[in-house]
């Protein structure tokens, strides 16, 4: 019976694990974060409560209860990040603040402890790498220049595993995961009508309940392998497992490369998509595809990556895993799981 501590377990990852554990182990789940809107029907489950364990706190000033919990779990997931692009661009210090400084004393006290730490690395760490699959053994790393400060979010979880590795090389058992555009019900929030404030697939979401504009940066030439969450989840549950120590010392990538398409090729597939969907259809007819750069969604500070295709072999023979959503089953999981929020979206036009 593990104890699994995850920090941030109200967001799109953690919500997601902590039911997939609840309902498929016996295991323990102790979770904080600053709100538990997402894992509210976790919490008000009686079968469920003597295995949940929720603390709202905030992991820059409850030091000590995180402390404690590092101490007594015995797998350690700190998924508290920032990981929205417009904020890379506008607030770059507060990225390295919580990314990199705020998770560093974890990571310390999970190599203290002697404890499994599971880390969130990014495909970001990639940067603008030229290779036609990202080898998490391999590939060369490549950021742009300073005066870009989209990067610092990719340089700051790039020194995070350098960090954890080097702690792996003083005995730390650990596991690196690279998630791949995992995309999902509870994302973002799609009540969130400005630009930029939210991932791609939500963004374009909320646009299309709403019946709005949507904008496609540098003309959505560039493609992302788009990740189902319970493909993602599939394979995360495998690490925490752990089953002989086959993911000790270990980086995996956990991607899709069959669902590699264009943000272009996405707003398209999600438009059709919608327009099967009562819900969504009349929103869907009025929405028009119009073109920004970059610079002007984003801030001059962006730069962007034309490719991201995720290199699984070792993910898939090593924890004996394979992503199984196609993309069309992925979108259409998204939409099934908003159908009851669409007047609340709508009323984001007023």
């Amino acid at each position: 019976m593990k104890k699994v501590l995850i920090l941030g377990v109200n967001g799109f990852i953690g919500h997601h694990l902590s039911k997939r554990i609840l309902e498929t182990t016996d295991w323990h789940v102790y979770g904080m974060d600053m709100q538990a809107d997402r894992i509210e029907d976790l919490l008000a489950n009686p079968a469920y409560q003597s295995r949940m364990h929720y603390f709202e706190g905030d992991i820059t000033i409850n030091k000590e209860w995180v402390e404690y919990h590092v101490k007594k779990c015995d797998v350690i997931l700190p998924l508290v990040a920032i990981a929205t692009p417009s904020t890379y661009v506008k607030q770059p210090l507060r990225v390295f603040e919580l990314d990199f400084e705020a998770n560093l004393p974890i990571v310390r006290s999970a190599a203290k402890y002697g404890k499994h730490l599971v880390f969130p690395s990014t495909s970001e760490v990639y940067g603008m790498c030229h290779d036609e699959e990202f080898d998490p053994e391999n590939s060369e790393l490549i950021c742009g220049p300073i005066n870009k400060p989209r990067w610092i979010y990719s340089c700051a979880k790039q020194l995070m595993d350098r960090v954890i590795w080097g702690y792996g090389m003083e005995g730390l058992n650990f596991t690196l995961f690279r998630p791949f555009n995992w995309i999902g019900a509870g994302l973002d929030s799609i009540h969130t009508p400005k630009e930029g404030s939210s991932r791609v697939v939500t963004q374009f979401f909320g646009h299309i309940v709403r019946g709005e504009q949507i904008s496609l940066v540098d003309g959505g030439h560039q493609k992302r392998a788009f990740t189902y969450i319970d493909d993602g989840i599939d394979a995360l549950m495998k690490i925490i497992e752990n089953k002989n120590g086959a993911a000790t010392g270990k980086i995996y990538n956990i991607g899709n490369p069959t669902n590699n398409y264009s943000i272009r090729d996405l707003a398209g597939m999600m438009i059709d998509l919608a327009k099967e969907y009562p819900e969504y259809a009349e929103g869907a007819n009025k929405v028009t595809i119009t073109e920004t750069t970059s610079g002007a969604y984003y801030g001059q500070g962006y730069q962007d990556v034309q490719n991201r295709v995720p290199k699984i072999t070792n993910t898939c023979e090593e924890l004996g895993w394979a992503p199984k959503t196609t993309m069309a089953d992925a979108l259409r999981g998204i939409f099934d799981a908003y159908r009851g929020q669409v007047a609340e979206a709508k009323a984001l036009m007023d």
